[in-house]
């Protein structure tokens, strides 16, 4: 049975349709990445998976069972979200932040006790964040945030961690170290994740199947070989691009090309300034 089934989902805010006719499977430790231009409806289609968008059309079901039958701390336990970027009003500390992970899995007005921390240890752990673990969560690099984040996840215990752009904000060698780790957890805890990315080739590089949307719909699914061509490419984002493979993995990688390659080359020849 897959892990998560999305049938027919259709989503509009008000009267504009965002997501329509959106039907896949995901089975469990699978590494999904959704690709897709701005505006085609990737961030509203990972809401609509954790419940937090209640689709129009259609059903959401996690492990044969519909999202709509399932109280929302049943789907907190089963399901993990790191977000962009996570802006503090209040200086919690790293272990502040990754005990907020415990919470679906604590009653009411229950405090967390010695599991809680040990569990929390574990994530820290696991994220290479345990020695920052009495630091202010202001006082951290954007990496160091964003291992954080993950430790809070995994604190969660889910089945699931759904990743919203998760390395808008990084430099490349973050970006890197973010996706090997994610990379790891999902072979060697089995974590089934799904990422939402602008970086095609990221996507090519970690994921075992990509979902590309285009203004609402997918347009195709599969492995990164079956989605990450030229004509794919060019019809779904309107740019040019040349597709081939990465000679150290393999893999399908996207180079982005002018549209206008010799009047580029012919301004910066001639030196002209361009007029602001």
């Amino acid at each position: 049975m897959p892990l998560i089934t999305l049938e027919h989902i259709g989503f509009k805010y008000e009267e504009k349709w965002v997501l329509r006719n959106i039907s896949f499977e995901v089975n469990k430790g699978e590494f999904i990445g959704i690709i897709g231009p701005n505006g085609s409806g990737k961030t509203t289609l990972l809401k609509v998976i954790d419940g937090v968008l209640i689709p129009q059309e259609g059903d959401v079901q996690i492990n044969g069972i519909s999202c709509n039958k399932l109280k929302r701390e049943h789907l907190a336990k089963m399901i993990a979200v790191v977000p962009q970027e996570s802006m503090m009003i209040f200086p919690f500390t790293v272990q502040e932040i990754v005990l907020m992970g415990r919470a679906p899995h604590l009653g009411k007005w229950r405090f967390e006790g010695e599991t809680d921390f040990r569990i929390a240890c574990q994530a820290m752990e696991m994220t290479d964040t345990l020695s920052l673990r009495n630091r202010s969560m202001n006082a951290l690099s954007g990496g160091e945030r964003q291992r954080v984040l993950i430790a809070r996840a995994l604190a969660q215990q889910p089945q699931i961690m759904l990743l919203d752009e998760p390395t808008a904000f990084l430099d490349i060698k973050h970006e890197i170290d973010f996706f090997d780790m994610i990379q790891l957890l999902n072979k060697n805890q089995d974590l089934t994740v799904m990422a939402v990315t602008h970086d095609i080739n990221l996507a090519s590089l970690y994921c075992d199947r990509i979902i590309l949307l285009r203004e609402g719909n997918i347009h195709c699914m599969g492995s990164p070989d079956e989605v990450i061509n030229e004509s794919h490419i060019k019809e779904v984002y309107e740019t040019n691009v040349a597709v081939d493979k990465n000679p150290a993995t393999g893999k399908p990688r996207v180079t982005p090309l002018s549209s206008h390659p010799s009047e580029g080359g012919s301004r910066l020849k001639s030196g002209a300034a361009p007029q602001l």
